[in-house]
């Protein structure tokens, strides 16, 4: 097993603990400003209960001083005037009944808002996230750091956000309360309050330096925890059980989890072992100041200096003027952390996701087609070009067909024309004018795509095929016309419930399909953007048997007349049918040409010609 680590504590130019603390508190005005946006009504009545239940806990320890008071008055006097000195204790227990009740209703109401506001204040916050997830391009998809900052970001935002308000209003709490204790004991001598305050300093400290620890030890480790739920995603799901049991990988896999929520397991261990052993040590502080003050008020009463009344008010508020003050300290503390994790959520958020659109002038003379001037890519934090020096020219209303081993660069060729990533260098245009300067939803529009790792949705049938275009999910003949297309008309037609059919086994009543239905579903998706003038197919037949691939490109070719079409395939067979071949090695353009131009010329194309032909003799 892997040894127990913690993230160091850097200790070279560290500023002062308070400015540290209160520095982290800059992330507390935008929370606030994002719950009250979310629950304005909630936070206004988590605010005005505060400052009642505040003021109840002085006013019941008074109440409670004047009970003692007047009863050892009453227990002093004649029996014949005894009555009335009864009926004002009586008076004052009714009193104290009375605040009671009132407090618990408050602290119900309390916990009633919290509740409600966390549960608004949750769901806003998660769809800001996944709303951020929407607006981000491709390749931060593609970085490791970006899920970190993602998986950190959603780790506790439904909570964070609420606890760190209600931190805050517990601060205020505690305050309004300590200060009406400390009026109570203007009275006797102020300096035992202030030690009995001061005692509990120690243990802030603490406690604010281990809160610093746990944040770094969880954002350190946040690699980590991913691996950890991927393991339990190919443990557990139907999408790698049959591998995970044929291979018998899931021991070894179950090992691998095993150790790592070992690991973890032993470094929260650690740190909580440590946290309390500090805790506990420092609070022994607290609680001898709170005794050393306990006796000298119990001498006074001795000595007749202070009633009884009198020393047991002092006695509380000694009591709960500390615990107000260690509760302000501690909220303090939990504000810190708070403000700490929520600094991970607002870097999310604040991640650039929109590009502006380059003011690319409109051409005076549009070259209809699509054109690849000298363009290249490298992936982020990648050396290797993916794309280099590729210039290419797609007339408008032709076909073209990609060729080229895996990893030669042919999907990255379609994510750059379809937008989903920028050049590193050089220019794909559309019709004369960058892709760049295209507002995306009008770029979308014109381009139908589907690619060879196309989702499989665990929606109904009609909804896997309706996807292709939101906008006309309910318009069944079109849906009709697209499923016609795609050729998963007899898939439709074999289904009990037709395009009302539940697919996959995520639910229930869920339909399994084949591999080769689940293309024909795609495809029929990708036929469902009837506007668009760009079509384009990545490997989008690979499940389909030689039969069934043949049906679908030559519809393919009588449904896109008119159309540019680009179709990327290992199979021969189709890629012959297309007006122009061109053939990616290495990221770079090695041979272009019609397939009998590329045949003649007996180069790489012809080679992988010959081979795969001479697997059907």
């Amino acid at each position: 097993m892997n040894p127990v680590r913690l993230p160091p504590i850097p200790t070279a130019s560290k500023p002062p603990l308070l400015q540290r603390v209160f520095g982290s508190f800059r992330q507390t005005v935008p929370t606030m400003r994002m719950v009250w946006q979310s629950a304005g009504a909630g936070t206004v009545a988590l605010g005005v209960l505060t400052v009642i239940a505040s003021l109840l806990p002085p006013a019941m320890a008074y109440v409670a001083k004047l009970i003692v008071d007047g009863v050892l008055a009453a227990r002093g006097l004649p029996a014949e005037v005894r009555d009335e000195a009864t009926r004002t204790v009586v008076t004052y227990v009714a009193w104290e009944v009375a605040l009671a009740v009132v407090m618990a209703l408050v602290e119900r109401s309390l916990n009633l808002v919290r509740q409600l506001v966390g549960a608004r204040v949750g769901i806003d916050i998660n769809l800001r996230i996944l709303n951020k997830a929407l607006e981000l391009e491709l390749p931060q998809f593609e970085n490791p750091e970006f899920y970190d900052k993602l998986t950190r970001a959603r780790r506790e935002a439904s909570s964070r956000p609420l606890m760190l308000v209600a931190e805050n209003f517990q601060i205020i709490r505690a305050a309004l309360t300590l200060t009406g204790y400390a009026s109570l004991l203007l009275a006797f001598e102020p300096w035992m309050f202030a030690v009995v305050l001061a005692a509990a300093f120690p243990a802030f400290v603490s406690e604010t330096r281990f809160s610093a620890i746990a944040f770094r030890m969880r954002n350190w480790r946040s690699p980590d925890a991913r691996k950890l739920n991927y393991l339990e995603v190919v443990l557990a799901n139907d999408e790698h059980v049959k591998e995970v049991k044929l291979f018998g990988i899931g021991p070894t896999l179950l090992g691998r989890y095993e150790t790592l929520s070992q690991r973890f397991y032993e470094e929260d261990k650690k740190l909580a072992v440590r946290r309390t052993g500090w805790a506990y040590v420092l609070s022994i502080i607290s609680t001898l100041a709170f005794y050393g003050c306990y006796a000298l008020v119990v001498l006074a009463a001795v000595n007749q200096k202070l009633s009884l009344g009198d020393m047991t008010l002092y006695l509380v508020a000694f009591r709960q003027g500390q615990q107000s003050f260690q509760g302000i300290l501690t909220s303090l503390g939990s504000l810190y952390e708070h403000n700490l994790y929520m600094q991970n959520l607002f870097e999310y958020l604040a991640i650039p996701t929109t590009t502006p659109l380059l003011q690319d002038p409109e051409p005076t003379k549009p070259e209809l087609g699509i054109r690849f001037a000298d363009v290249g890519f490298r992936y982020p934090d990648k050396d290797n070009w993916a794309l280099r020096h590729v210039n290419v020219f797609i007339p408008k209303g032709q076909s073209m067909a990609l060729v080229g081993e895996n990893g030669a660069g042919k999907t990255t060729f379609i994510k750059l024309l379809t937008g989903l990533y920028t050049p590193s260098e050089g220019r794909v245009l559309l019709d004369g004018k960058d892709i760049r300067a295209w507002p995306p939803e009008d770029l979308r529009k014109r381009v139908g795509v589907i690619f060879q790792d196309f989702n499989q949705y665990q929606f109904l049938l009609r909804e896997n095929v309706g996807v292709g275009s939101v906008e006309s999910m309910a318009d069944d003949a079109r849906i009709d016309r697209a499923v016609e297309r795609g050729g998963a008309k007899e898939l439709v037609a074999g289904l009990s419930l037709g395009l009302n059919t539940q697919l996959g086994r995520w639910f229930k009543d869920g339909a399994e399909l084949s591999g080769g239905q689940w293309q024909k579903v795609a495809l029929s998706r990708a036929f469902m953007r009837e506007e668009a003038d760009v079509l384009i197919l990545d490997e989008p037949t690979a499940a389909l048997d030689a039969e069934a691939e043949h049906a679908v490109f030559q519809r393919f070719r009588e449904l896109s007349q008119g159309r540019t079409t680009i179709v990327i395939s290992h199979r021969f067979p189709t890629v012959r049918m297309a007006d122009h071949i061109i053939v990616l090695t290495g990221g770079q353009v090695a041979e272009e040409g019609t397939h009998d131009e590329l045949v003649a010329l007996q180069g790489r194309y012809a080679h992988l010609f010959t081979l795969q032909a001479a697997g059907y003799q």
